[in-house]
């Protein structure tokens, strides 16, 4: 939820979040997503490769611990 509010995806709750990812990388649809898949899906989705991208850039966390 802390990755969304960050992100500006506060509109959806955590687990429709984590549907979302899924469905768009788990590509054998087991319900687990292997480090492959989250590789190869995170490099096929323009979208996502921000997300986590941004997820993984402190200072957008910065900026929210210092705008209060």
């Amino acid at each position: 939820q802390a990755i969304q509010a960050i992100n500006g995806h506060t509109n959806m709750s955590a687990e429709e979040f984590t549907n979302m990812i899924f469905q768009k990388i788990d590509v054998n649809n087991d319900g687990e997503l292997t480090l492959e898949e989250f590789i190869s899906g995170v490099e096929r989705d323009e979208d996502l490769m921000e997300l986590i991208t941004k997820s993984f850039d402190l200072s957008n966390v910065l900026k929210v611990i210092q705008s209060g």
